[in-house]
């Protein structure tokens, strides 16, 4: 009988061990993405809105969801006709054949494009995949799950992006194709700093466009 595994227990080790992903270091987001320009009017709601709630103690990961991942998904023109939003979509069984290992999860968000699918079994064109964790927890503590919850899309795509985060910091994680499966991880971005909240800003268009 198959071990199962909870996505949610695996380290980034079991990661890399079980899926043979492996990573690849980049500290330029421009080798990726091209960056338009976003203003600092657009995110001083959610900064502020943020400022009242870190203040007041512990922010959970609903709380992250719906408050500051939400509207930042929004100002990112992520909220359109051909853009669908699912929120805790179990993600298909990932099997180990070599371990006898069923990996289970379910993602936290994920946006698809419905102008891009698959021919073969008619599937979404993945375009990122969010893990929130409460403010207390380090933004990289979601990065196994991420990578494990984005690792079955490539059966199908090229690449994939993901972002994992807390409310405060975000990371995101670049996903490629590959014999093995590589992920870069991005430098650290947060909501607190203008500079720093408005390039997060300028990656979320740029990966909304893809």
């Amino acid at each position: 009988m198959a071990t199962i595994l909870d996505a949610r227990n695996l380290s980034l080790k079991d990661v890399h061990r079980l899926l043979g992903v492996q990573e690849r270091f980049n500290s330029s987001i421009s080798s990726l993405l091209s960056l338009e320009p976003a203003t600092e009017e657009q995110l001083l709601k959610i900064r502020h809105l943020f400022h009242d709630y870190y203040a007041e103690g512990k922010i959970s990961e609903g709380q992250v969801k719906f408050l500051f991942i939400s509207p930042l998904l929004w100002l990112s023109g992520f909220y359109q006709s051909n853009i669908k939003i699912t929120l805790e979509e179990n993600i298909s069984d990932i099997f180990i054949e070599d371990e006898d290992t069923v990996i289970k999860g379910r993602m936290d968000l994920l946006a698809v494009s419905k102008n891009k699918n698959h021919k073969l079994d008619n599937t979404y064109f993945w375009i990122l995949v969010i893990e929130a964790k409460n403010a207390s927890i380090n933004a990289l503590e979601g990065l196994p799950q991420l990578l494990a919850y984005a690792y079955k899309s490539l059966e199908q795509q090229q690449f994939v992006w993901g972002l994992t985060t807390n409310g405060v910091d975000y990371r995101f994680v670049y996903l490629q194709q590959g014999n093995p499966v590589t992920y870069q991880l991005l430098p650290q971005l947060n909501l607190i700093d203008s500079e720093s909240s408005l390039q997060l800003l300028q990656i979320l268009k740029a990966i909304c466009k893809i």
